[in-house]
């Protein structure tokens, strides 16, 4: 099922904690944090602790062994693995960078499942230091997005993954995020399309308070098995449609309508088994999920 890029934030959506803070925290760097925290923007103040940790005797496997134990609700790596069996072209936007994602993800074993990532450049030098620079650097091009903090605007990210993805205007999007940043691409989804704001964080509350904006089909989420559920359930949707537009071609070409299986079955079935290759022996297991509209 080509026609379908699903986008991810990753903090709070993918990992169920703020990387960034995850980091700090574990490490004992928290009171540097908070006397930094007015002082500099987010990137700036990150790439500062990052030298400071060095400075200190911080490894750069030591930032690397935190990350791998970092909070992640059971059902997202699932959820993650069954939306690409499916045809799914799977992307990041993340306001975290790429040291972390990159970590996070070979742990988990899906780095490969995603073909973009979208985020904050994060890489080592040779002393072992770990650098985090701004995706957008604001003082040479800026984004002039007045909803998006300097350092990346997600909405004209978005905008230039639909314009390279989706020469045919056909591509169906799902945008999944929790945080004020992801609400400018939410403003930028179609009608077609559908959002998936994470229930009583801030994209979510902007959302309710801007709904005649939002032109996406919205369906909220709550935790990792509900991100799997909602999920599932949109590609589930999306199957049936592509299968009532192909059928309806079908017809239209041959002047009769063919007699196939039941578009709904078929889909229960194939998401049914992807869910439980997926799973592994988990409570999903061949499991029809229900139908978004």
């Amino acid at each position: 099922m080509a026609g379908v890029v699903a986008v991810f934030d990753f903090d709070k959506t993918i990992v169920d904690c703020d990387s960034d803070n995850w980091v700090v925290d574990e490490l004992g760097f928290t009171s540097r944090f908070d006397q930094l925290l007015n002082t500099l923007p987010w990137n700036a103040l990150m790439d500062e602790l990052m030298g400071e940790m060095h400075s200190s005797g911080v490894g750069i496997e030591q930032i690397a062994k935190v990350l791998r134990r970092i909070p992640i609700h059971p059902r997202v790596v699932p959820a993650i693995r069954a939306t690409h069996a499916f045809g799914c072209d799977l992307r990041i936007v993340s306001d975290a960078n790429t040291f972390f994602i990159d970590t996070i993800l070979e742990q988990l074993g899906i780095r490969e499942l995603f073909s973009e990532i979208n985020t904050n450049p994060g890489f080592v030098e040779e002393s072992g230091r770990l650098r985090i620079l701004p995706y957008h650097d604001s003082t040479i091009r800026p984004h002039g997005c007045g909803l998006c903090p300097p350092n990346m605007c997600k909405g004209s990210i978005l905008e230039r993954i639909r314009a390279t993805t989706s020469a045919d205007d056909k591509k169906r999007f799902i945008y999944l995020g929790d945080g004020a940043g992801d609400y400018c691409p939410t403003l930028r989804v179609r009608e077609s399309d559908f959002a998936m704001p994470r229930k009583d964080f801030p994209l979510w509350e902007l959302m309710l308070k801007n709904t005649p904006l939002i032109k996406a089909k919205v369906h909220e989420w709550t935790d990792g098995q509900d991100l799997e559920m909602v999920l599932l359930g949109i590609v589930r949707r999306i199957i049936l449609d592509q299968d009532d537009e192909d059928r309806t071609r079908s017809t239209s070409s041959c002047g009769q309508r063919n007699q196939p299986s039941s578009a709904s079955a078929v889909a229960d079935c194939k998401l049914g088994m992807i869910v439980g290759d997926a799973a592994r022996g988990t409570l999903h297991q061949a499991q029809a999920l229900p139908v978004p509209h």
